[in-house]
């Protein structure tokens, strides 16, 4: 396999979403040497969180699991995931659960990142699985800056509670649960 070639390929389908004004992040799921899935994030399209590359890429490889009649664990175990970003917790729980055989990243997820970057989560399992990280990393970098210097339409306004300063804290002045005496 070789993983520059299909990062390249991954690194497209960022730029795909980024066109369509979703995080850029662009995935490949590789069987027998060949693309059984791509994907990449769905999350404003579809107004819904949990549609980031690789979920949408494991539903693809279900699919193509249940039209061949073949046993979705072996496909899985023999399944090699290259992604532009470092996979969210969510995300490398469930490529994880599944036992794909190897996970490829490009640049670091330092906000949700689950191989390394905010949690281990392959320190909760017994993974056999090959993680490799920073492969075109500074590409994969470069997508994302340029996503995060516009505007997420789909981002829901910033909600200010009442009774809070600017710190965040709670003020004495205003109807919060503490009074001066217990400060």
């Amino acid at each position: 396999m070789d993983i520059l070639a299909w990062m390249d390929i991954a690194l497209q389908k960022a730029e795909e979403s980024l066109r369509a004004g979703e995080v850029p992040v662009g995935c490949l799921f590789i069987y027998n040497n060949e693309v059984r899935a791509t994907g990449n994030n769905t999350v404003n399209e579809t107004c819904n969180a949990t549609r980031h590359a690789e979920i949408n890429c494991i539903d693809q490889v279900l699919k193509f699991c249940t039209e061949k009649h073949l046993a979705y664990e072996t496909v899985f175990h023999n399944l090699d995931v290259i992604v532009t970003v470092e996979p969210c917790i969510m995300c490398v729980s469930a490529l994880l659960q599944l036992q794909v055989r190897s996970i490829v990243y490009g640049c670091a997820n330092d906000r949700f990142g689950g191989c390394v970057s905010v949690l281990q989560v392959p320190k909760f399992y017994d993974p056999k699985i090959v993680i490799r990280g920073n492969v075109k990393g500074e590409e994969a970098m470069r997508l994302l800056q340029n996503f995060y210097k516009g505007v997420n339409p789909n981002a829901p306004e910033p909600k200010v509670k009442k009774g809070r300063n600017a710190k965040g804290t709670w003020s004495t002045e205003s109807n919060s649960f503490f009074n001066s005496e217990f400060m």
